[in-house]
């Protein structure tokens, strides 16, 4: 079996895997623990480096910490938090660490950011941003990140007025027909020397449905073409890992034509297809 591809993550001087397991699919569940250690277990077996969870996916933290033991430091761990002040945020990482049995976190990133009023909030000392500065001169965390899937304006002021690592958003072909995360954040997260890892590859499975006619390597090909340290994917099962770890294995970039021909396919039902961005209005 060939190895996974690894990518910079921007100026962390980390290196990780094109495809990442995110904590979605089955390790967002409680109580499938037999569930979740195997796609786990696929993912190492396939050679993901990249691991990622958050708070607020359900029992995931729990699984990863359960199944990975002594291999953590295999991999590159990351959590988000998604409690806007410092307090609250600082317990969600000791809560964090607990459940993922581990005494650091390679990125802890700010979960879901939406609107400017909560970009604003992040710069008074009592909130988020000033938990995620003190966690990593603490040695909690590496790096830190923000996310969002809402609108890229606000992520775009957010990564501009204050200094994290890298940026997690959408990519996939239904966003080239709206104002796309990866024309709108991509270039301002480089010109700071971020690493940028993509979401939403899948639509949450929106963009697999047969009537539409993607491939999971349509899918994998065209987010990693974008400019990406990596991907992050849930999976159901160990099969499902198996099947987007061929696809990144294969990986040659879409020519422009290709590409192309991806958007317009998406471009008709993409309102739908980015169900997770804010709701445009009617014309």
């Amino acid at each position: 079996m060939a190895d996974l591809p690894l990518r910079p993550l921007g100026a962390t001087q980390c290196r990780v895997s094109a495809l990442g397991l995110g904590g979605e699919g089955v390790l967002r569940t409680f109580g499938y623990v037999a569930e979740a250690a195997a796609v786990i277990e696929q993912a190492l077996a396939e050679g993901i480096t990249y691991m990622e969870s958050a708070r607020a996916y359900s029992g995931s933290e729990a699984y990863y910490g359960s199944a990975l033991g002594a291999r953590r430091e295999r991999v590159f761990l990351a959590s988000k938090a998604h409690e806007r002040s410092r307090a609250g945020a600082l317990a969600q990482l000791e809560t964090s660490l607990r459940a993922l049995r581990t005494d650091h976190l390679d990125l802890w990133q700010l979960h879901d950011i939406r609107d400017l009023d909560e970009v604003d909030a992040l710069e008074d000392p009592a909130g988020a941003y000033a938990a995620f500065v003190e966690a990593k001169e603490r040695g909690l965390v590496r790096h830190i990140g923000l996310t969002g899937h809402y609108d890229p304006a606000v992520l775009r002021a957010c990564l501009e007025r204050f200094q994290f690592d890298t940026v997690l958003l959408p990519v996939n072909p239904a966003e080239a027909a709206r104002d796309a995360f990866a024309r709108e954040v991509i270039p301002a997260a480089r010109a700071r020397g971020m690493g940028v890892i993509g979401m939403k590859v899948y639509a949450r499975g929106l963009l697999l449905d047969p009537r539409i006619g993607f491939t999971v390597s349509d899918l994998v090909r065209y987010a990693l073409t974008q400019d990406v340290d990596a991907i992050v994917l849930g999976f159901d099962d160990p099969g499902q890992v198996s099947q987007a770890a061929a696809a990144a294995r294969s990986f040659t970039p879409l020519t422009p034509v290709e590409q192309a021909a991806l958007e317009a396919r998406a471009a008709q039902l993409a309102t739908r297809l980015t169900y997770y961005r804010r709701a445009q209005p009617e014309p």
